[in-house]
């Protein structure tokens, strides 16, 4: 390639070439691989929008778009290769757009236009594509916990407060609450992409141009909802960065807490699931290990990518106004955030869709549970009309007394409850209240105690079913949404590259 000895594109006031230990230091050609497309198609929307504002003639316009359409032949690793002449990919691309249509024509296409501002656009355009990503995987995720939870509404298990037994729900319940949370996650998501989705192009450096350039026009042939305005604002802020990365973070967050409780649940102490053997990886000395590792990954992952997080808040916390160097950073960062969440969702998905459910472990967990206390105290509220803190105090007093005995709430003898209240002075007058709990514990099996609650958003088969339901309606929703938004998008893509056609002559006709 002739045209990677253009190496000195804008080095007009310094003398030579940069010295080569600090052009590897400064450059980020390896994580610009995944910007070359934006920055193809975003100079070729610069461009025409130049040649209509008059600051091009046509035939430069068509030496420069055919350049640009030639680069997007250029393979990754040949863009890794201009590593040693090129700081960024948007100088080894001027480079290439010069070398083949001459620096009379290439030489303007970056007329109007900074790094600065051109950076951002690349990373604007990027990010509006990886939140779409995220997007649909959360979904999927979320899909599959649906079609679990509709399998498991009787599947009847403890439910955890400080890891200890709290009251009785259903493994479906647990499937839903992890839907509720990813739901909030694309929903932050689509909040981020409005944000996101503005063009920071025509800023030039940081004070704007004093050529006659549209803003807007470009705005409207690259698919972005309008402009961001503030010249300053537009090329040297990151919080669009932060936030995506933020709203990958809460996501990643709720993937590990997920990941924790399968972990422990899978363990032979509880045993309420298991992985399918695909998902899983087995010990080199140990024929019997079967280790939840993707888990585990996805756990400590979750770390990795708090610690991102931390990391290009960091960069930006001290900057001046205006763009910095510092900023390049921010790149990797969010390239690294958006890759580990979005493979550990696809490892979710799997997970969820392959976990084999021991629904008898579950329901003799909850059988041998005194998670059925607070249903009993309940209970005797409604029955019997009394405050709840006395009827707190009263089961609290039985519950004591069953596991200093080693016994299930149900296999208590009228004896036992006598013995149990007798600290209450229980006297023959109010025997009566004895009998009502022993009638009521009876009656408390799990999947009872499940039936009798009323609550909107409790596990009660019923309303499983009903929140299931609104789940599918909400998940089809967001996705509508998001493909109603993405055709949208393409659709400006495509009449984009029909407009790049028709200056080069390629113009099909029907």
């Amino acid at each position: 390639m002739g045209i990677l000895k253009i190496n000195l594109v804008y080095r007009s006031r310094l003398k030579g070439s940069l010295d080569e230990h600090v052009l590897a230091y400064l450059s980020s050609m390896d994580e610009d691989t995944s910007l070359l497309p934006y920055d193809i198609v975003g100079s070729e929307a610069h461009s025409i929008m130049l040649y209509e504002q008059g600051l091009i003639n046509k035939d430069e316009l068509a030496r420069i778009l055919e350049a640009l359409e030639s680069a997007k032949g250029i393979s990754a690793d040949e863009l890794r290769s201009m590593k040693e002449r090129y700081e960024d990919v948007h100088e080894a691309l001027e480079a290439y757009v010069i070398g083949k249509a001459g620096i009379d024509a290439g030489g303007k296409m970056h007329t109007a236009r900074s790094r600065n501002d051109q950076v951002t656009l690349d990373l604007r355009m990027k990010v509006r594509d990886d939140i779409t990503a995220i997007e649909y995987a959360i979904l999927e995720v979320v899909d599959a916990l649906l079609a679990r939870a509709k399998e498991c509404i009787d599947a009847v298990m403890p439910m955890y407060t400080h890891l200890q037994h709290a009251q009785i729900g259903s493994f479906s319940h647990y499937l839903l609450a992890y839907v509720d949370m990813l739901l909030r996650d694309v929903d932050r998501l689509e909040s981020c992409y409005a944000r996101v989705n503005l063009s920071p192009l025509g800023s030039s450096a940081i004070g704007g141009t004093s050529l006659q350039v549209n803003r807007d026009r470009v705005a409207n042939l690259l698919g972005f909802n309008g402009i961001v305005e503030n010249s300053i604002d537009a090329t040297s802020s990151r919080d669009f960065l932060l936030e995506f990365c933020s709203c990958l973070c809460i996501t990643m967050l709720d993937l590990s807490r997920m990941a924790e409780d399968m972990v422990l649940w899978s363990s032979s102490e509880f045993n309420y699931i298991e992985l399918s053997d695909e998902l899983a990886s087995t010990s080199s000395v140990m024929p019997q290990k079967k280790n939840p590792c993707p888990l585990e990954l996805m756990r400590a992952r979750a770390s990795t990518v708090l610690g991102l997080l931390a990391s290009i808040m960091g960069i930006v916390r001290s900057l001046p106004s205006g763009y910095s160097r510092d900023l390049q950073e921010s790149k990797r960062i969010a390239f690294d955030v958006f890759k580990i969440v979005y493979e550990s969702l696809l490892i979710m998905r799997q997970v969820v869709s392959g976990i084999i459910v021991k629904r008898k472990d579950m329901l003799n967990a909850a059988e041998k549970s005194y998670a059925i206390a607070v249903d009993v105290a309940e209970e005797l509220v409604k029955r019997r009309g009394i405050a709840f803190r006395v009827a707190h105090r009263l089961v609290g007093a039985i519950v004591a007394y069953a596991n200093s005995h080693d016994k299930n709430l149900r296999d208590l003898s009228m004896d036992d409850l006598k013995a149990a209240l007798d600290p209450f002075r229980i006297d023959k007058d109010s025997m009566d209240m004895v009998e009502a709990i022993s009638s009521i514990v009876r009656d408390s099996d799990p999947l009872t105690s499940l039936r009798r609650r009323s609550s909107k958003g409790s596990p009660n088969p019923s309303e499983q079913e009903r929140m299931i339901h609104d789940r599918e309606v909400r998940s089809k929703e967001y996705r509508a949404e998001i493909d109603a938004r993405q055709k949208e998008l393409e659709h400006a893509l495509a009449s984009l590259q029909e407009t790049v056609n028709r200056f080069l002559g390629k113009v099909e006709l029907s």
